[in-house]
Order: C-alpha cells, then sequence, then structure tokens
C-alpha cells in the first residue's frame, strides 16, 4: 500500500509528500525529517520571503492608479472575485426558476404549449474566464501536438526532410503572436462563415494563434529524440523486417518519448502564455481579456484584480507542467529515470 501510495505522488508530482507517507510508516524518522525540510520547508521559506519583499516594496511605490497592492490587497480581491462569481451562480438560478414558474403555469393553463428555457446570459466570472483560457488553450496545444509530434517523428528519420524543413521552423519559430494575430483574424473571418457558429471567432483566431505559437518546440524536441535514437534498434527492427509504421510505433516513439515530452512541456508553456496576448486582442472572454478589461477600468481596485489573475495565470500554468509531467512519468517505459 505505501509503495503504491508513494508511486502516485511521484506520478503526479507531489513528491514532497513522500517524506510523510514514510515518516508515517514507520522509516527512518531523523532521515525522512530532514527530507521533509528541504521538500517543504525550505520552498516555504522562499514563499515568506517573496512575500515579505513583495509587501516592503509595494509600499513604495506610488502609480496613476494608487499603491501598488502588496499581498494583503491582493488576497481581499481574490475573496471579492470569488463571492461576485457564487453571487452570479445565484442569479443565474434564479433566472432559470423563474422561466421554469412560467412555463409551468402555460403547461398548466394549456398542455400543448410551446415552452423553452432561454440560455442565462449575465457576465461571465473570473473563474468562467479561467475555465475560457484552459479550453482554449487545451485546443491549440492539442493541434498543435497533432501536427508537430508527426512531422518531428518524419523529419527525425529522414535527414533530407529535416533540412528541407528546418529553414521554415527556423522562420516562423520567433514569430510573436501579436505579429500571427491580425492574419488568423482575417483568415478566420474569411473562411469561418456560419449563422450558428459551434465556437465564437475569438475562441478559434485565439486557439489557431496558440496552435502556431506552440508547435515549434514540439516538433524540434520529437525530431532531435527520433534522430539521436541508438542505430542498433533500427537495425534490429530491420532485421525483423518490421514495416515502417510497426518500426515508429514498436522502437521510435518508446525510445523518444523524453525528448517529446520535453517538447510538448515548452509547448504547453509556450502556449499558456501566448494565449493571454492573444486573448487581450482577440477579445476571447478569457483571463486575458479580464486583465485587459480591469486595465480599462482604471478603478483603484484594479490594480490588485490584476494581481489575482497574475498568480492565477502562474499558478495554472504550474499545475499544467505539472500535469504533463505526470503524463511523462506514467508513458515512459523507464520508470526509475529521473524526470524534472
Amino acid at each position: 500500500m505505501k509503495d503504491k501510495l508513494i508511486y502516485f505522488l511521484e506520478l503526479t508530482g507531489f513528491t514532497w509528500f513522500i517524506p510523510l507517507v514514510k515518516l508515517g510508516t514507520g522509516d527512518s524518522p531523523k532521515g525522512q525529517l530532514q527530507d521533509l525540510a528541504k521538500m517543504v520547508g525550505v520552498p516555504l521559506f522562499a514563499i515568506v520571503v517573496f512575500l515579505l519583499l513583495w509587501h516592503m516594496g509595494a509600499a513604495k511605490i506610488i502609480t496613476s492608479l494608487g499603491q501598488v497592492p502588496g499581498p494583503t490587497q491582493v488576497w481581499e480581491q481574490t475573496t471579492v472575485l470569488v463571492d461576485e462569481h457564487y453571487e452570479e451562480r445565484e442569479r443565474e438560478q434564479a433566472f432559470i426558476e423563474r422561466q421554469e414558474k412560467r412555463n409551468a403555469i402555460k403547461l398548466e393553463k394549456n398542455p400543448d404549449a410551446d415552452v423553452t428555457i432561454r440560455p442565462y446570459t449575465g457576465k461571465e466570472t473570473f473563474f468562467d474566464q479561467i475555465l475560457t483560457s484552459l479550453a482554449t488553450v487545451f485546443v491549440g496545444f492539442l493541434l498543435a501536438s497533432v501536427i508537430a509530434i508527426p512531422i518531428g517523428i518524419v523529419a527525425g528519420l529522414s535527414n533530407t526532410l529535416y533540412s528541407a524543413i528546418n529553414p521554415l521552423i527556423q522562420i516562423f519559430k520567433p514569430v510573436s503572436p501579436l505579429a500571427w494575430l491580425p492574419i488568423v483574424t482575417m483568415v478566420v473571418s474569411a473562411l469561418y462563415v456560419s449563422d450558428n457558429p459551434l465556437f465564437a471567432k475569438s475562441f478559434v483566431t485565439s486557439a489557431i494563434t496558440v496552435m502556431l505559437c506552440s508547435l515549434w518546440p514540439t516538433l524540434i524536441n520529437t525530431a532531435v529524440g527520433v534522430s539521436s535514437i541508438d542505430k542498433d534498434l533500427i537495425n534490429v527492427a530491420r532485421v525483423l523486417r518490421l514495416n515502417y509504421l510497426t518500426t515508429i510505433y514498436k522502437v521510435v516513439i518508446p525510445a523518444s518519448i523524453p525528448m517529446i515530452f520535453t517538447g510538448l512541456r515548452i509547448s504547453l508553456g509556450i502556449g499558456w502564455m501566448v494565449l493571454i496576448a492573444a486573448e487581450m486582442l482577440a477579445q476571447n472572454p478569457g483571463l486575458g481579456k479580464f486583465v485587459w478589461d480591469e486595465f480599462q477600468n482604471g478603478s483603484s481596485e484594479s490594480l490588485s484584480r490584476i494581481m489575482v489573475a497574475v498568480l492565477t495565470i502562474g499558478i495554472v500554468g504550474f499545475i499544467l507542467d505539472r500535469i504533463t509531467l505526470s503524463f511523462q512519468k506514467f508513458f515512459s517505459y523507464d520508470k526509475n529515470a529521473t524526470i524534472r
């Protein structure tokens, strides 16, 4: 049971709880306490120091909107955003209940009456915007992975193909999302025409921009990982007369998984960073739009609310990286390898 729990903690990235598990199961208390202090105490100490420096530095900086918010003001606005979310959900529930009551009265008078429930069109809360951003970055990252991994595998196996696409990679890799966005916006507006679209144009524009900016690390790392495979493995596949697809599935992908996931982690981080800028300009109702709206609002609480968004972006980015790391550990054939 202990080994399974430790494996789960390693898989999910919560390695700082492992000393607690070992301590509670009778392992060397002194050694486990030292490990616990190193894995938990040191990061907590760094966070406390950061908060103190932030508190002292914020008090000395005055902007046109007032003093730069410290940790206390940011926490207060966090609670305000949470309260706003629940208040909006209560209004939505009341809106639905009013319609249900009216429909019940209509059906009571006329059982054949045509009744509908109109969707609630109130403002999106901060948590709704987080979910929108997550959905957007997931779609963009998924599209980038579907394109980059196959091309990277084929390019890694063929020096000729890699030489052909490498100039294109080097040209488009450093292009900013701010440069891609106007082009993507015009293309989406021209091609994505529908009276009842499945997704909003702002969502599609943001997702494609994320895709264009995040596919390059995965493509490059996949190609490098595949080209670095021990040639003996490829020769064994030839001796066994494995076909091309079987060789890729049985030999190439397992041997290059570490590099593929390294590219995926970098791509996801870039995609999450790019998304905020894309949402600001495309006005996709996510965290980027929240930051832009608060900046335009210019109220005394705007800076604090923007800081809440900044910390949320960082925390969500960290969680996304941990999730990708967990998948890497799960799919890796070498379970004892150290993955950072």
